[in-house]
């Protein structure tokens, strides 16, 4: 099962502000290892609290990504990432 993966605009947009080494790296987690797989959750941390109940935590080395997996149309958007010491403090 093939997962799409979708970037909202402020993850974009953090993205294309990182070092070349770290996005590309982020890129190569997204398509090699959370596209592919059968369930995506299994490698992700659910966050806690009402607010994110529907939210996953995906760590690529000293970043996070902030994702909602959508079932109903086999997506992953990637809410927002970041660096881990900063990433939860928005």
């Amino acid at each position: 099962m093939v997962w799409r993966i979708e970037l909202s605009e402020t993850a974009g947009r953090r993205l294309s502000k990182l070092p070349k080494a770290d996005a590309k790296r982020i890129t190569g987690f997204l398509r090699d290892r959370l596209a592919s797989r059968d369930d995506p959750r299994s490698i992700g941390t659910p966050l806690k609290g009402n607010r994110y109940a529907d939210l996953w935590r995906y760590r690529v080395g000293d970043y996070r990504l902030i994702a909602q997996v959508r079932d109903a149309t086999l997506t992953i958007l990637i809410v927002d990432l970041g660096h881990r010491s900063r990433i939860y403090r928005r």
